[in-house]
């Protein structure tokens, strides 16, 4: 019968005849037998096939090269061996696709990340980008299934948009070879769904958006991508303090999600990047996440006397450094900051009664910084017209999103958690472009 590699493991009925097909690992030979690491993608831990000589023809044997694809028909057994627990006595081979050995670029070696950045098309094939890739699965599925337990709707937001919801103007702009504007107007790669999400959100009650965005941010850092994804939930009624309780409660979810259907992937990650990333999780997992506003934190980063390569003053937004040490050395636990100065954060969120803050709220992670940032909407049709104009807005821009302010407006938040950024919390990796499977940064758009 077919079977997946990661499914036979699992099976205790021996003696059965298999068909398993995958990728060659490795290739040792003896004497009389050879000893094949087989690979499907569907685990981490690899099958070995047992080939005794005698049975096949030599010149065929030869082709079965580390990277060559195979297809084998035999018998399911223990092993005998004490490296593997159970094996596969080779009846029928067939080879489907051979790796010449001179140029097949992933030999039995250890490769670092950036080489294998420039063999992206193949780097899936390692241990390493197996398992983020399929715990980047599971973590997509989550999602959907935590919003769709909770009664969300996933909606659709567009990715072609005429607005700039953020305001920053770091943006894709779509041309064409027609003489007129295609679309009418200026048209860019969206920055986010939140502005559409939140119409959805006014008329469905809550809805949650997970699409790729778009940032023409000339960075080249661990922590950007131009192309990334992100997941949008906007919830009608909910207030500022509601829209933590989402975030956290969202978080700790994903997390144990992983620590319970990503053991195998997670155990490598573990050993092999990050000997503390099983800890990590489990903490942030059991533990409630410190609140704290703004003000407070820039009081606490002042007094630390820690010295910072961008100095600390009211006022400021929050670099990465500020927010891990929050983190990792006075907390010692996920914070969210709430209460920003309203010069620094979007028109869209909600201004407090003293008029100079908004409610806003950014998600800080150990060794990522922030991870959500969100906020409460301003839904006076008034307050967010003035602050439009503040900032110098195109008003008539977002007529529509004015509009909704004017009839039936109601109180709603909501927050942006970028995928990636998970991701690199969840797998333990440092570099951005190594958790999505072919990354678009600055002069590169390779594969």
């Amino acid at each position: 019968m077919k079977i997946r590699i990661v499914d036979l493991l699992k099976s205790d009925i021996y003696g059965i005849d298999v068909y398993v097909r995958g990728w060659v690992r490795t290739h040792r030979q003896s004497k009389n037998i050879s000893f094949i690491a087989l690979n499907d993608g569907s685990t981490v831990h690899n099958l070995q096939i047992v080939i005794e000589h005698v049975k096949f023809e030599k010149k065929m044997l030869k082709t079965i090269t580390t990277g060559s694809s195979i297809g084998i028909k035999g018998k399911f057994i223990r092993s005998a061996g004490g490296k593997q627990q159970v094996e596969v006595i080779a009846g029928d081979i067939e080879v489907y696709g051979i790796a010449d050995p001179q140029e097949y670029p992933l030999q039995k070696k250890e490769h670092s990340l950036e080489y294998l950045r420039e063999i992206a098309h193949l780097r899936l094939r390692t241990n390493t980008f197996g398992a983020i890739f399929r715990m980047r699965h599971n973590m997509a599925f989550a999602i959907h299934r935590y919003f769709n337990e909770r009664g969300f709707f996933y909606f659709n937001t567009p990715i072609i948009t005429t607005s700039d919801s953020e305001g920053a103007g770091e943006l894709f702009e779509i041309k064409t070879e027609l003489k007129d504007d295609f679309f009418g107007s200026p048209a860019n790669l969206t920055v986010s769904g939140q502005l559409e999400g939140e119409l959805g959100a006014l008329a469905l009650g809550a809805i949650y958006t997970f699409s790729p965005t778009f940032r023409a941010e000339n960075s080249n850092t661990f922590r950007h991508l131009s192309e990334f994804w992100m997941i949008e939930p906007e919830v009608a009624f909910n207030d500022i303090n509601d829209n933590m309780d989402l975030a956290e409660d969202f978080l700790k979810y994903l997390i144990r999600y992983a620590l319970e259907n990503c053991e195998s992937d997670l155990a490598f990650l573990n050993d092999n990047v990050d000997n503390g990333l099983m800890d990590k999780l489990h903490f942030v997992a059991n533990n409630e996440f410190m609140r704290l506003p703004y003000s407070k934190a820039i009081e606490i980063l002042q007094e630390s006397g820690h010295q910072f390569d961008y100095p600390v003053k009211p006022g400021i937004d929050l670099c990465a450094e500020h927010e891990r040490h929050l983190v990792e050395e006075y907390f010692r636990r996920p914070v969210i900051v709430t209460d920003y100065p309203k010069e620094i954060k979007a028109f869209y969120m909600k201004q407090n009664e003293d008029g100079k803050t908004v409610r806003a709220m950014d998600v800080l992670f150990p060794k990522i910084g922030e991870i959500i940032g969100g906020s409460e909407r301003e839904a006076d049709y008034t307050k967010l017209l003035q602050r439009m104009k503040e900032l110098n807005m195109n008003t008539e821009k977002l007529w529509w999103y004015l509009e909704s302010r004017k009839f039936g407006t109601v109180p709603h938040s909501g927050f942006g958690l970028g995928f990636e950024r998970l991701m690199l919390f969840i797998t333990g990796m440092t570099n951005i472009r190594d958790v999505i499977s072919f990354p678009r940064t600055p002069r590169n758009a390779n594969f």
